[in-house]
């Protein structure tokens, strides 16, 4: 059976690789998997046909036969445990595997996504410059600890896994603002991921959505 995700149509991240179908494409590409696309527009994210299968009206969506998954961390565990390449086969590397994914969502994650919506919703508003640093402080407490725990290592528990593919996505939404560059080791870090070839392939297919919707605009 084919698996079709859907992604933005017009993506707000300009092809950077930000919006969350990166992370299913890029898993997808690791395990080999061959999978569609169907692009959907905001206003189809809003109707009652999308949101029976997404509630909250985001991408990505996953289909497989009668299987439909949201969540892209969901997702992804879902791939990781039906293919090889995500997920070590030993059970004790293979949960400390499945932590780190829920370390990068649950912990990592919230802050930088808090402070870049700061950025971009709340610039104009009369407490940003007071709100602001306490949020970047809030992201960097975290780098600091991930930073810690990384140390001279390529990945985070031995070979590249699940856990990796999600905290490198999660770092890459620092992009822009500059905060990563005081982290060498986490900046190298993200870097490898952005090396490998099933990422560039993922991203590459990624940007191709965005330059079309470009070209047809």
């Amino acid at each position: 059976m084919t698996i079709t995700i859907t992604a933005f149509e017009n993506s707000p991240d300009r092809g950077r690789g930000l919006a969350r179908d990166m992370r299913v494409r890029w898993a997808l590409e690791e395990v080999g998997q061959p999978y569609d696309v169907r692009l959907v527009s905001f206003a189809e994210m809003k109707e009652p046909a999308y949101r029976a299968l997404q509630p909250f009206g985001q991408i990505p969506i996953y289909r497989e036969g009668d299987l439909v998954l949201f969540e892209s961390g969901a997702i992804i565990l879902h791939i990781a445990e039906r293919n090889a390449g995500l997920l070590p086969a030993d059970a004790n590397a293979r949960a400390r595997a499945i932590t780190w994914m829920f370390a990068a969502l649950n912990t990592v994650e919230p802050p930088i996504v808090e402070f870049g919506m700061a950025m971009i919703l709340e610039s104009g508003k009369s407490w940003h410059e007071e709100r602001l640093p306490m949020l970047e402080d809030c992201v960097r407490k975290r780098l600091d600890e991930l930073a810690r725990r990384l140390g001279d290592a390529d990945w985070l528990d031995g070979a590249f896994n699940a856990g990796d593919l999600l905290m490198v996505t999660v770092l890459r939404r620092l992009d822009g603002s500059g905060i990563l560059k005081s982290y060498p080791t986490l900046s190298a870090y993200v870097a490898r991921g952005e090396m490998r070839p099933a990422y560039q392939r993922a991203f590459a297919d990624q940007l191709a959505v965005f330059t079309a919707a470009t070209a047809g605009g």
